[in-house]
């Protein structure tokens, strides 16, 4: 079932989750340990992030260093295949730019069309940790744009080698991300808007955003949106903060902000169980004014905190 389905079906907000793959050597059972408790909730739909290969440098017996490709965590066409069967939820993989070429991409969808999958979220993807901006692969999308067009094609049968003829016509419900902050690189939010605006013009049809914590941001942004033209359902992407080294790290990676009575609450914790107990009521009071205010999902960012998202949304229910 697409995304678009289970909210225009649903009667009230719905919930969902995202999820990263295990690490390389560790099994599914992993991931159902940590979804278990939470499909008390029955949430729509599961995200399964997408992570691109890391380089590293092993030295040699010779002394000299030699780089080395790893995928620290593969296996996210495996582990939506597996939510699906196992809880009979929908998942949805995320696509990404980074570190795939287009045939790459292609076979992917081609895959998840085999499997059942009918739902993706189309990313550009992070530059790798040891380079400050993204570049594609050699044959790779540079922008999510692209990517996008390229999953919109294979929904029209068209592939990419030229020759191929009477491809078959998958059915992908395209997701993709909106900024309520503005995305790092973008010079202003206008400039934010008009890519945004072309995604959804060339086939998206929902927006999930980054994590805020700040529900006016969200509110501006939703309406921004619509002045713009932008007339697809907007999820907000919700997260708490569970230590203080958060508060440096989030802004850092994210480049989001941190309101000021959240940020000094934390500071003057002395222990990370008291800042994980204000960032769940934070985020519960956060999730009360967004379903208040009629957002069509709320969807959690687990990053393995089974227990506090849990607390979450049961404090929300």
């Amino acid at each position: 079932m697409k995304v678009t389905d289970h909210l225009k079906d649903a009667k009230d907000t719905i919930i969902s989750f995202e999820i990263l793959p295990p690490q390389k050597g560790k099994g599914i059972e992993s991931i159902y340990n940590h979804l278990d408790p939470l499909m008390e909730f029955k949430p729509a739909f599961i995200n399964v992030t997408y992570h691109r290969s890391e380089y590293i440098f092993k030295k040699k017996t010779d002394g000299a260093f030699e780089k080395v490709e790893i995928r620290k965590r593969p296996g996210t066409v495996g582990i939506c295949a597996a939510i699906m069967n196992h809880y009979k939820i929908d998942a949805v993989p995320h696509l990404i730019c980074g570190g795939f070429s287009k045939e790459e991409t292609e076979n992917a969808l081609i895959d998840l069309n085999f499997l059942g999958i009918d739902n993706v979220l189309v990313l550009r993807g992070d530059a790798p940790k040891n380079e400050t901006f993204f570049s594609p692969e050699p044959d790779g999308h540079h922008y999510a744009l692209e990517l996008l067009n390229q999953v919109v094609n294979m929904n029209h049968g068209i592939y990419i080698e030229d020759d191929l003829t009477d491809g078959l016509k998958t059915n992908f419900c395209i997701g993709v991300a909106g900024y309520p902050e503005k995305h790092f690189e973008a010079p202003n939010m206008e400039t934010d808007m008009h890519y945004l605006k072309k995604k959804v013009e060339h086939g998206a049809e929902y927006i999930t955003t980054q994590m805020f914590f700040n529900n006016d941001k969200f509110f501006e942004f939703e309406q921004c949106c619509r002045k713009n033209g932008i007339t697809v359902p907007i999820i907000p992407g919700l997260k708490p903060i569970t230590t203080k080294r958060q508060l440096t790290v989030l802004p850092h990676i994210f480049h989001i902000d941190i309101p000021s009575e959240l940020s000094e609450s934390i500071i003057a914790c002395k222990k990370d169980e008291d800042v994980a107990k204000i960032g769940k009521e934070w985020l519960i009071s956060q999730c009360k004014s967004l379903k208040a205010h009629g957002v069509p999902a709320l969807h959690f960012y687990t990053m393995g905190r089974t227990h506090i998202m849990y607390e979450v949304v049961k404090g929300i229910m």
